[in-house]
């Protein structure tokens, strides 16, 4: 998966070479530490920290995906009149026998993915090593599209909440109840939320959520302001009803800030170090699956 582009760094920087006193002179600087607010975990709190972290390369391990034997994963292709075109849609069981009446969670992409791509971050196989009870279902959202009307004629809200149950009902699958999103997929899944009138739980990986119309702009997801204002969930939190909401997101990356605002919301908030990259999602993904499938 890509990571968001305008408003944050394409892919991650490349560490640095410095000597052990100027090492340690920054850091000093920088402040490094960690501190307890609440619920949540946050690393370095202080100014400057995170940028500096950045140029070194210090943001923390990536995740791998597990050696494990993955449920079943069926990839098809189908025809979205809201989307105006065919998209893919991924169905991926748990490890082992399969209820019929497992939930579903509606896993949606980031900005430059797709629901192939969730696969490719190994989301069959982390449902499998976590031994969540639930299905997920993946559909392709468009490139810059934010999970909403960016451009007439294409509509993947439209898709999630009107064809999907539709394609999900024909396959033997009830709608979903709880949701992940990944960057651009966490705004969508906070605006699925809304959209659904509730959910029972949504998680939360490096949520693209946009503080002002000057940082949203910056990555051509909505038309105008106007249509930001809309949509933006952090503009619109009373109308986002979720029973356990879950957060997680670097330190390193810049949608921290924005993703700190949710702290007070959230069932549970994780701040650790890291950078917007597969490498981070892959490391937090056993929490957050494990979050979901325990509603």
């Amino acid at each position: 998966m890509q990571p968001e582009r305008g408003a944050v760094e394409r892919g991650a920087v490349e560490p640095v070479r410095v000597g052990r006193r100027r090492l340690l002179g920054a850091l000093a600087v920088a402040g490094i530490g960690a501190v307890a607010v609440g619920g949540a975990v946050v690393e370095d709190v202080l100014p400057g920290g995170p940028r500096l972290r950045r140029l070194l390369g210090m943001t923390g391990p990536d995740g791998a995906v597990p050696a494990v034997d993955a449920g079943a994963v069926r990839t098809e292709r189908v025809r979205s009149a809201a989307r105006g075109r065919e998209v893919g849609l991924v169905t991926i069981d748990p490890a082992g026998p399969v209820r019929p009446d497992l939930p579903v969670c509606l896993a949606l992409h980031g900005r430059g993915g797709s629901a192939r791509a969730l696969l490719d971050l190994g989301l069959p196989q982390f449902l499998a090593a976590v031994g969540a009870p639930m299905r997920i279902v993946a559909v392709d959202g468009g490139d810059a599209t934010y999970w909403h009307a960016r451009t007439p004629g294409d509509d993947p809200m439209a898709m999630l909440t009107g064809e999907l149950p539709g394609w999900l009902r024909q396959r033997g699958l009830p709608a979903p109840t709880r949701a992940l999103g990944i960057s651009m997929g966490g705004s969508g899944a906070l605006r699925y939320a809304r959209a659904r009138g509730g959910l029972d739980a949504v998680a939360l990986l490096s949520p693209a959520l946009f503080r002002s119309w000057g940082d949203a702009r910056t990555v051509d997801g909505f038309r105008d302001e106007a249509d930001w204002r809309e949509h933006e969930p952090l503009l619109h939190p009373d109308a986002t009803p979720v029973r356990r909401l879950g957060v997680w997101c670097g330190t390193e990356d810049p949608f921290c800030p924005a993703a700190r605002t949710l702290t007070g919301r959230a069932a549970e908030a994780r701040f650790p170090r890291g950078a917007h990259t597969d490498g981070f999602w892959r490391r937090v993904l056993p929490e957050a699956i494990g979050f979901l499938g325990t509603v």
